[in-house]
Formats: structure tokens, C-alpha cells, sequence
């Protein structure tokens, strides 16, 4: 019988990282970059929210299980269509949630927009942390950053990083609940997103819960 390899022990400490991912990057983010975002917030009173966009397709495989009666194969009815909606979402670990729905591209004008309400709900100024979308990163949204610098400062988290964004678990959570597949158009799909995510700003336990997933905790320590 083969002997089992075994990892070395440096190899064993070693967490694994998603293709692309730089670990140095990643490790001054978490020791040195986000504790000063996060005492510069806390020093101007302003709110820290974490921020993600998402979409749902109407081809994409319904998730979950279905039944039938004993010895057929269960079916679930799709369909057939193919339609899309896109949604703009930002948490902040007191459990306050903001989004937005909508069908067209993901653009730095619908970025701005989603900043500038996100700033007038949260009535105050407001500290966005996010991925380094080329929409984040792009000279219109530079621009109005500049604009806006007394209401909104927008950080960017490591490359290809995205278990380090809380808000990547609301984007899950979505897509576990709403089955695009089972909806009739893409009106019908923003109206089961809208009402899903309303749900979710009623229930701040459950925004919550997702600052205590496996790899966010250092959002809130």
C-alpha cells in the first residue's frame, strides 16, 4: 500500500489563496491598511460599509432541492428565457443594508448614483470599502469622488480577494433564496430581488451574521 504524502509543516500553516491572489497584499490589508480605514472612520464618526455588485441570469441552474413521489426523478419547470438583473448593495456590521436593482450595465454613473443615495440614507459620511471593479477605478468615478470627498471616501480591498467582503455573503445569500430560473421576466425578477432584499432590511441579526463568516471576522475585531 502507498504511503500517504505528507505536507510539510511550513506547508500546512500555509492558508491556501485563490488564483492571482497576492498574499503580501493581502496581509498588509488586514494588519495595517483596513485597522487605519477603520480608526479614520471611527475618528470622523462616519459609517464603514462594505459594498458589491451581483447579477442574476435566468439560465443559470436553479439551486436547492425538489421532491417527486417515490421512484420518478423530481422536475422543476424554468422558462427557457434568458433575462438578467443586476443589483448594488452595501452592509455595514450594525447590521444596516442599502441596494439597488437594475437591468442595464453595471456603469460608473449607476456607481455615482449608488454612492450619492447611500450617503444621504446613511446621513452622514460614509466609508465604502470595495473591489477593484474597473467601474471603482474609473476616472468618472475619480471625478466624482473628488467632488464628494466631505461624504464619501471610497477604499479599494486586494485583488481577487472577494471572501474578504462581507457583502459577498448577502450576494449568496441572494442567490440562494431567488431562483431566477423560476421567474417570468426580468421585471418579475426584480420584484422577487427587491422584495427579498426589503426582507433582509428588516432582519439585522441576519446582515450580522455575515461579519462572523470564516474569513470576515477581522471586519468587526
Amino acid at each position: 500500500m502507498a504511503t500517504p504524502a505528507r505536507l510539510h509543516p511550513a506547508a500546512a500553516r500555509t492558508p491556501l489563496l485563490p488564483n492571482r491572489q497576492e498574499g503580501d497584499e493581502v496581509s498588509r490589508w488586514l494588519q495595517e491598511e483596513y485597522p487605519a480605514i477603520r480608526a479614520r472612520a471611527s475618528e470622523e464618526k462616519a459609517e464603514l460599509v462594505w459594498a458589491d455588485q451581483c447579477g442574476l441570469r435566468s439560465d443559470t441552474a436553479p439551486p436547492g432541492r425538489s421532491w417527486a413521489s417515490a421512484g420518478q426523478n423530481p422536475l422543476v419547470r424554468v422558462n427557457g428565457r434568458r433575462f438578467k438583473v443586476n443589483i448594488m448593495s452595501a452592509v455595514a456590521s450594525r447590521g444596516a443594508l442599502w441596494f439597488t436593482v437594475f437591468p442595464g450595465k453595471f456603469t460608473a454613473k449607476v456607481f455615482c448614483a449608488f454612492l450619492d443615495r447611500l450617503a444621504r440614507q446613511a446621513g452622514r459620511k460614509v466609508h465604502v470599502i470595495a473591489d477593484r471593479h474597473p467601474v471603482h477605478r474609473s476616472k468618472a468615478v475619480r471625478a466624482w469622488l473628488a467632488e464628494n470627498t466631505e461624504r464619501v471616501e471610497l477604499r479599494l480591498m486586494p485583488g481577487y480577494s472577494p471572501e474578504l467582503n462581507p457583502d459577498e455573503l448577502l450576494n449568496a445569500d441572494l442567490k440562494r433564496h431567488i431562483h431566477a430560473a423560476r421567474t417570468a421576466s426580468a421585471d418579475d425578477l426584480a420584484h422577487e430581488t427587491r422584495r427579498f432584499l426589503r426582507r433582509r432590511q428588516k432582519q439585522p441579526h441576519i446582515v450580522c451574521g455575515y461579519f462572523a463568516a470564516r474569513h470576515v471576522p477581522y471586519t468587526i475585531q
